[in-house]
């Protein structure tokens, strides 16, 4: 592994996290806030902000699958923990260790320690 493909790795763990809080924390509690005060105005932008989150987690996804040629297997559990609640901040725990695993070993073989 190379490390641009670590940085892709970095990359979708940054937007793993943000994107698996968005649902709980910002559509419950905007429809929380709805049905408790019958205020509709901030369900829309919620919904709005937590699809952006989603559709850059999707595109991120793709770019580390273009990369790492992942089977898709592999990339259809990433996408599934992006639609359970709460399921990035495992997603995040996995693609950690790969990337600081591609960091190693991108740092042995630019040191030679490693011929690949």
């Amino acid at each position: 592994m190379d490390i641009k493909t670590a940085a892709a790795l970095h990359r979708l763990r940054l937007a793993s996290i943000p994107e698996a809080l968005s649902f709980p924390a910002l559509l419950i509690f905007g429809t929380g806030f709805r049905l408790a005060f019958d205020y509709d105005s901030l369900v829309m932008p919620l919904g709005l902000i937590h699809g952006l989150l989603f559709i850059t987690y999707v595109v991120l996804l793709l770019d580390v699958w273009n990369r790492t040629k992942w089977p898709v297997k592999r990339v259809a559990f990433f996408f599934a923990l992006a639609i359970v609640p709460f399921g990035g901040l495992f997603g995040d725990r996995i693609l950690k260790r790969e990337e600081e695993a591609g960091v190693i070993a991108s740092r042995a073989r630019k040191e030679g320690v490693v011929n690949a």
